[in-house]
């Protein structure tokens, strides 16, 4: 794996992480993460994979502009990096908030996205939980105390993880200053593609864990049903987030759906 960083003609200048040779796969990262948390998952991908993990602007180690936070913007920057990588088609994979960015490339530009891989993805407008943590955002401010990303981040999570692998996830969503944890929050729970998933052509597949707190299993029926041949895995005794808590399952599942011919 090496790191780079390379300018977006959409403005922001990503880091990004890249490894493998053969078909394109860009990764997309959750709220307030990284690249990193897809690191557990990485090494166990096959070689014929190139997989693409940069840090979406704003957060990891990619520039902070003023601007631009809404989910489509988003979705903009993947396609300005893509061209950037030269990758006329890529598959994407996208967890959680990065799952929705995922879905906003898939709908806007459904010749460039090969195959779709949404984990924990759901429904966030009107969404409970989200609309929770979005009132607990307004008062937050600079500095993010550890604490409170600590106790963020171990509530997505079902499955014991490793010390340094999770005190790695906290040092990372540390990396976002408070304007940021309210801004892309308030994006995600204000976006709402429903009644656009059906213009998704590209092969789709969902992963989701059974004891995921903020995208229930009537939320993975929906999205199933609103695109075309939409296929769906189920992990069990799993939270919000297999690509830390089953890296195994998680890349051995993506080694098959992102190599399927």
């Amino acid at each position: 794996m090496r790191f780079a960083r390379v300018r977006l003609s959409t403005g922001p200048e990503l880091h990004y992480a890249v490894q493998g040779t053969g078909a394109p796969v860009v990764f997309l990262h959750g709220w307030p993460d990284s690249w990193f948390t897809y690191s557990r998952v990485l090494p166990l991908l096959p070689p014929d994979l190139r997989a693409f993990t940069p840090d979406q602007r704003g957060f990891g180690d990619s520039e902070r502009p003023a601007h631009g936070y809404a989910i489509t913007e988003f979705a903009a920057d993947v396609l300005a990096f893509m061209d950037a990588m030269s990758l006329t088609r890529a598959s994407i994979v996208g967890h959680s908030f990065g799952s929705f960015v995922a879905r906003a490339v898939a709908i806007a530009a459904p010749d460039r996205v090969e195959r779709l891989v949404l984990i924990g993805t759901g429904i966030s407008k009107g969404n409970a939980v989200i609309d929770e943590v979005c009132a607990a955002m307004v008062e937050l401010r600079d500095p993010v105390s550890e604490d409170f990303a600590r106790e963020f981040q171990a509530s997505t999570a079902y499955v014991p993880l490793p010390e340094d692998f999770f005190d790695r996830i906290v040092a990372e969503s540390l990396k976002l200053p408070a304007r940021l944890w309210r801004a892309v929050l308030d994006s995600v729970a204000a976006y709402d593609d429903l009644s656009q998933l059906e213009r998704i052509t590209s092969p789709t597949h969902l992963l989701w864990g059974d004891q995921d707190a903020l995208f229930p299993r009537r939320h993975q029926n929906r999205v199933l049903a609103s695109i075309t041949g939409a296929t769906f895995t189920v992990y069990e005794e799993t939270g919000h987030c297999p690509n830390w808590e089953r890296p195994e399952l998680v890349a051995a599942d993506l080694a098959t759906l992102l190599r399927a011919r």
